[in-house]
């Protein structure tokens, strides 16, 4: 099978449409058609079949996927190899991770693992969760920092690794500097929250439900940490955030962090990288550095500190 055969697959399995595809690749259509008929040939097997969706995945087809990602990806990290050599390098490694932990916990503790590694080439990349998931399947990054998701919805061609964990914040106007609040009292404030389908979002509903609260009453969904944390300074509600991504507006009084009166809640920073046969020497030294300690991990019964313990 050669890898030209599987990067045109691919593209088709993406696409699932030859149009498409062929743009993907820079390939004529008729070329990309006669690259999949030589592979069906060479398997004996059809690998797509068409619907009214477009081009679908047959078993085989399914069956070959996995295969098809890994075997470039060693040929991309044999290539990657041999290039690092000849430069006199020890090789790259991209990253990707979501804002809040990129800049609070990752770029301190990539300072430092710079420093160790001189020669390893690093780029970081902002992205949201789904879309740094999306990348690591692709092979445009190595390893994804993110926040953990429901179990069900974890793919099996990656490996994770649990990294740090975060407290949740219950965040509420400046105005709002008591030291606790109920459960009664809190079902009926107002939150601001992420959309449905956010990892954000996933945090508070879960969160609620443990407590016994049902869903957050919403007073407006905002596109970003940020954004929710201003317009609870505004007084358009509480909010439910890891308390990285805020701390630093709790400590100047922006907004006041209070007791959440339920199960204590945290969320987990997860390492996310594909599962390969050959690990590059880049990605074992980025995982040895990593067990020897990327951020202390908060104990699950850790309260967070409230409004009334925090300096004004």
């Amino acid at each position: 099978m050669h890898p030209r055969l599987l990067k045109t697959f691919l593209a088709v399995a993406r696409a699932r449409n030859v149009t498409r595809a062929a743009q993907e690749v820079n390939l004529a259509q008729s070329s990309v058609s006669d690259q999949i008929q030589s592979l069906e040939t060479e398997l004996g097997a059809s690998l797509f079949t068409r619907s009214r969706q477009g081009l679908t995945l047959t078993p085989a087809g399914e069956a070959l996927k996995p295969y098809a990602e890994d075997l470039l990806a060693l040929a991309d990290d044999a290539r990657a190899a041999i290039d690092a050599t000849r430069a006199g390098t020890a090789g790259s490694l991209s990253l990707g991770a979501l804002e809040t932990i990129a800049s609070a916990r990752l770029a301190p503790w990539l300072a430092g693992f710079r420093a160790a590694h001189a020669g390893i080439d690093i780029k970081l990349r902002i992205a949201g969760s789904s879309e740094l998931l999306r990348r690591l399947g692709d092979g445009e990054i190595d390893v994804a920092f993110c926040f953990e998701r429901s179990p069900e919805l974890e793919d099996q061609r990656f490996a994770r690794r649990v990294v740090a964990a975060e407290p949740l914040a219950l965040i509420a106007p400046p105005g709002e500097n008591r030291a606790d609040i109920d459960l009664a009292a809190l079902a009926e404030r107002h939150f601001v929250a992420t959309e449905t389908g956010c990892v954000y979002r996933a945090m508070v509903d879960r969160a609620f439900a443990e407590a016994g609260l049902g869903e957050p009453r919403l007073a407006a969904e905002a596109g970003s940490i940020d954004a929710i944390a201003g317009l609870v300074a505004a007084g358009a509600g509480f909010g439910l955030v890891p308390r990285l991504a805020v701390a630093a507006a709790i400590e100047r009084g922006a907004v006041a962090e209070l007791a959440w009166p339920g199960p204590v809640r945290s969320a987990d920073i997860v390492m996310i990288w594909r599962r390969r046969r050959v690990q590059p020497p880049t990605l074992k030294a980025l995982l040895t550095a990593l067990g020897e300690g990327f951020v202390p991990v908060t104990p699950a019964g850790a309260r967070p500190r409230h409004a009334a313990s925090l300096p004004s």
